[in-house]
């Protein structure tokens, strides 16, 4: 049993709509990952970041009060990918062989755990898509384009391509530049370079809309959606992982919302976590880290400003891109037969990001 649970999930028709009959055929399943995205960053679980699509999915569907996860990137989306805990598919801490001669420990996803992928397309008739971060399959240092060239889909860096996935777009390791990012792959195909305009998270949702529309028939308006394959398509976005990258105007939309500083941002959004239901009344705001200082000592307010504004962009920008994803799927009239399911592998990342290229 995994401890994983996701935010929320929009089912739009009563669940007995998705037993499966000649009438009724199987719903297509979007599940979309953020990374690293606190439980509090999007405005329908008390964020003051603009996030209208998400909220909608969230307000119509159903909100999760309790988050488990595995603490970490891989851990969490080994088990999200398998349904089981991390250490018995080969993920027990991150995705670099810990030398202690442990299966739990090796890095990467074990060959006998079927992925959810592998299933689906296997067993349950779907047609499986992926895009963005995979984060299950060995290490890809970020600044070595010939390690990426020279491992990828080795028996220790199995690829989306081989366990399952019959499209994948996105990036083999953990993160890197938004703008090119690193272990950049079309399947088995890689990427070294980008267009000067290339922006990660819209590129990830540029390709989930494309898989939808060919996996829904193209713009055939004449084809019968009921008798297309139904498809599972996982959207697993970096935002907002570190780096900070996000253009600038969509930054400067948010410059001066966080001058007031952390202490003030917390007391107001568990003032709307408590408004919205999604926590208890009785239920304590919880004390600030011991690690971090009280806002009035910050040395460079607006720095810390400017860094979090930032990150706000980085999520308002994968919000308008989850948007073009919904409204794909209400072009090729399918937005009623989809359960979307949308998520976040962990809370905020604790790691000290290296000037190294990554």
């Amino acid at each position: 049993k995994s401890s994983f649970k996701s935010m929320f999930s929009r089912i739009p028709r009563p669940l007995s709509n998705f037993i499966a009959t000649e009438e009724k055929p199987r719903p297509n399943i979007v599940l979309i990952m953020a990374d690293d995205l606190g439980f509090s960053d999007v405005g329908c679980f008390g964020s003051e970041i603009e996030t209208p699509n998400i909220d909608a999915l969230g307000l119509s569907g159903i909100r999760f009060s309790q988050m488990y996860n595995c603490a970490r990137c891989c851990p969490s989306r080994a088990s999200l990918m398998t349904g089981l805990y991390p250490h018995q598919v080969g993920i027990g801490h991150m995705v670099h062989d810990s030398n202690i001669n442990s299966k739990a420990y090796q890095g990467y996803l074990r060959s006998d755990r079927p992925t959810i992928a592998e299933v689906l397309k296997d067993f349950g008739g779907y047609k499986t898509l992926m895009v963005g971060k995979w984060h299950v399959g060995g290490e890809y240092p970020p600044n070595n384009p010939e390690h990426w060239k020279e491992h990828a889909g080795d028996d220790t860096h199995p690829t989306p391509f081989q366990r399952g996935f019959q499209e994948h777009y996105g990036t083999l390791g953990g993160a890197g530049s938004f703008y090119d990012p690193p272990s950049l792959v079309h399947n088995d195909k890689i990427i070294v370079k980008t267009p000067d305009d290339y922006y990660y998270t819209d590129n990830i949702n540029d390709e989930a809309c494309r898989m939808i529309r060919e996996a829904a028939g193209g713009n055939d308006i004449d084809k019968d959606r009921n008798k297309c394959q139904p498809f599972f398509l996982y959207v697993a976005h970096l935002a907002p992982h570190w780096p900070l990258h996000a253009p600038s105007d969509v930054i400067a939309k948010y410059r001066g919302r966080y001058s007031d500083g952390w202490d003030k941002l917390r007391e107001k959004r568990y003032a709307s976590l408590r408004e919205q239901g999604i926590i208890k009344d009785e239920w304590k705001c919880s004390l600030r880290d011991e690690t971090s200082l009280p806002w009035e000592e910050a040395t460079n307010k607006d720095w810390e400003d400017a860094k979090m504004a930032t990150y706000a962009a980085q999520i308002d920008i994968m919000d308008r891109g989850i948007g073009r994803v919904i409204q794909a799927l209400k072009e090729c009239d399918i937005f009623e037969d989809t359960m979307i399911i949308f998520l976040s592998d962990n809370g905020g990342c604790a790691d000290f990001l290296k000037e190294d290229g990554g």
